[in-house]
C-alpha cells in the first residue's frame, strides 16, 4: 500500500483557467479530491491567452528550459498557480505555441500545428517533473492532447530518465477526438517509426493518432463511465478503435464523472436570484419566473411545463431529433428555452422556431455561465437525446435543481438517469432507448403528463435531489487503480 501517492496529472483545458468543455470540469476537480485522500497532485497545463487574461495569482518558477521538437531544440518558462483546493497548477509558457484566441481551432478549423503545439506541451511537462525533481508515481493523462505521454514513457523518457518504467493511466473523455495527423509528421513527436508506427502502436489507417497512443501504451486506460466503457467495445461507438478497446479490456476501467456540489448546488449558487433546497422550495419557482421574464418567455408558461436544453449544437447531442419533433411538443403547451452555439444549419432551425413561437421559445446563443445555472434552477424539465454520451455532467446538475431529465440511454446518461415509476414513486428522470424522433417525443410526453399532477412531481423532484454524485466517491475508485499499476 502507498501511503503518499505522487501524481503528475496531465490535461490540455482545466476549470477555472481554460475550459471548451467536460473535461475541463474534471480536470479542474479530481485533483482536489485525490488531493482530499492524501495524494500529492500536480497539474499541468498549457499557458494559454485565456490563462493569461484571467484574473489569476501566477508567479515564475522556471526560466529557459529547453524542450525538444522534431529536430530543433526551444526555450519554455513555467510559470506557476493553484486550484481553489491548493492543487499546484505548472503553466507551460510558448507563446508562439499557445497565445492565441482559441484553446484548440478558429471558426476555420483546428489549428496546422496542433500535433507541434500538443507534442510540445507532453515532452515539457515531463522534462519540467524531472527539473522540478517531481518523481511521480504515475502520470495521469487526458485525452488525445496528452495520449503521446505514455509513448514517450516507453521511447525517449526510457533508460536513463528519471521518468523510465513510470506507469500511465489514461483517460478518454469523448472517444469522438482521436488526435489524427499525417504520417509524415511522425518525426515531430520524437518517436522512432519503426518503434511505433505500427498497426499495434499509434498508427490508425495510415494516419497518427495520439488517442490511440494513449489507449495502447498507458498500463491502464479509464474512461468516463461504465456504460460508455462497454460501448466503445463494439461498432457502433468504437469508431474504429473498438478492436483495440477490446483487446486492453482487462485494462479498461468506467469510472463515472462526478460533479462538484460546491459549484452546482441550489442552496448556495450565487448565480440565481433565489436560493432553495429540497426543504425550501419555493425559491424554484421564483427562479423560473425570473428566468421566463429574461428569456421573454410569455409569463402564462410559469404555470406549464417549461423544457430545455443546454449544449453544443450538433447532431451528436440529438438536435437532429429535436428539430424534427419540435412543432410537435410546442403544440403540448410548453415553453422551450436553448442556450449554446455550434452547428449553422441547427442554429438557424432554432433560430426561425424562436421567431416563429415567439414568447413560448426562446434561444440564446454562445455559452452564458451565470445563464446556464439560471436555467437549472428555472427548467422543470432538461433534455439530453444524445446520439452517445461518454458520461454527461448536465443531467447531473439538473437532479441536484430540481429539474427532471428527459435522457436517450446511453453511455453516462444510461448510468444516472433512472425511469420513474408512478406506482412505487422511484426513479428520478425519463429514458428513452431507440435513436428515434418518436421515442424521443414519446419521453417527452410521458413526463409533460406527469407534471400535471404536483403532488407525484414533488416526489420525483425530491429523488433527483438527494442523489449524490460527488468527486470523492469517483477519487476512490481512481485511487484504487492508480495503486493496482503503481
Amino acid at each position: 500500500m502507498v501511503d503518499k501517492l505522487k501524481v503528475l496529472f496531465l490535461s490540455s483545458e482545466v476549470v477555472p483557467f481554460a475550459k471548451t468543455g467536460g473535461l475541463a470540469d474534471v480536470a479542474g476537480a479530481l485533483p482536489g479530491a485525490l488531493k482530499r485522500m492524501g495524494a500529492d497532485v500536480r497539474l499541468v497545463l498549457p499557458y494559454y491567452r485565456l490563462v493569461r487574461e484571467g484574473n489569476f495569482q501566477i508567479r515564475p518558477v522556471l526560466r529557459g528550459l529547453k524542450i525538444p521538437l522534431g529536430g530543433e531544440t526551444l526555450t519554455v518558462n513555467v510559470l506557476e498557480t493553484h486550484t481553489e483546493d491548493g492543487v499546484p497548477v505548472y503553466l507551460i509558457e510558448r507563446d508562439d505555441l499557445y497565445d492565441r484566441p482559441n484553446l484548440y481551432g478558429s471558426a476555420v478549423g483546428d489549428y496546422y500545428d496542433n500535433l507541434e503545439r500538443f507534442s510540445f506541451f507532453s515532452h515539457a511537462a515531463l522534462i519540467l517533473s524531472e527539473a522540478l525533481l517531481f518523481s511521480p508515481d504515475l502520470i495521469h493523462c487526458h485525452d488525445w492532447q496528452t495520449g503521446l505521454v505514455p509513448a514517450l514513457i516507453k521511447g525517449l523518457y526510457g533508460e536513463p530518465s528519471t521518468l523510465s518504467g513510470t506507469p500511465t493511466v489514461f483517460t478518454v473523455h469523448n472517444l469522438g477526438y482521436q488526435g489524427l495527423f499525417p504520417a509524415g509528421k511522425l518525426p515531430v513527436t520524437g518517436l522512432s517509426k519503426t518503434e511505433f508506427f505500427h498497426p499495434e502502436g499509434l498508427e490508425f489507417w495510415g494516419k497518427i493518432s495520439l488517442l490511440k497512443a494513449g489507449i495502447v501504451y498507458a498500463q491502464a486506460v479509464t474512461t468516463v463511465s461504465p456504460t460508455y466503457a462497454r460501448e466503445i467495445q463494439t461498432p457502433e461507438y468504437g469508431l474504429g478503435m473498438e478492436g483495440i478497446l477490446k483487446k486492453r479490456r482487462s485494462s479498461l476501467h468506467g469510472i463515472l464523472n462526478g460533479v462538484d456540489y460546491g459549484v452546482w448546488n441550489p442552496a448556495t449558487d450565487s448565480h440565481l436570484p433565489c436560493t432553495y433546497s429540497p426543504r425550501k422550495m419555493e425559491g424554484k419557482h421564483r427562479c423560473k419566473e425570473s428566468l421566463i421574464q429574461e428569456m421573454g418567455i410569455d409569463p402564462s408558461f410559469t404555470k406549464k411545463p417549461l423544457l430545455g436544453m443546454i449544449s453544443r449544437l450538433d447532431n451528436q447531442k440529438g438536435f437532429d431529433l429535436l428539430i424534427e419533433i419540435l412543432g410537435e411538443i410546442l403544440e403540448l403547451d410548453v415553453g422551450f428555452i436553448l442556450l449554446g452555439s455550434g452547428d449553422e444549419l441547427i442554429q438557424k432551425a432554432i433560430q426561425e422556431a424562436a421567431m416563429r413561437h415567439r414568447g413560448q421559445v426562446g434561444f440564446e446563443m454562445g455559452f452564458d455561465e451565470p445563464l446556464a445555472h439560471r436555467m437549472m434552477a428555472g427548467l422543470d424539465m432538461f433534455l439530453i437525446p444524445s446520439r452517445y454520451e461518454p458520461c454527461g455532467l448536465t443531467q447531473i446538475y439538473a437532479l441536484k435543481y430540481g429539474t427532471v431529465p428527459v435522457v436517450r440511454a446511453t453511455g453516462g446518461l444510461d448510468d444516472t438517469i433512472v425511469p420513474f415509476d408512478p406506482l412505487t414513486k422511484k426513479g428520478n428522470g425519463f429514458k428513452f432507448g431507440p435513436y428515434k424522433a418518436d421515442a424521443f417525443a414519446s419521453a417527452i410526453r410521458q413526463a409533460v403528463n406527469l407534471f400535471q399532477d404536483p403532488r407525484v412531481w414533488k416526489k420525483l423532484m425530491a429523488n433527483g435531489m438527494k442523489a449524490n454524485f460527488s468527486w470523492d466517491k469517483s477519487a476512490r475508485r481512481y485511487m484504487e487503480i492508480y495503486r493496482s499499476v503503481v
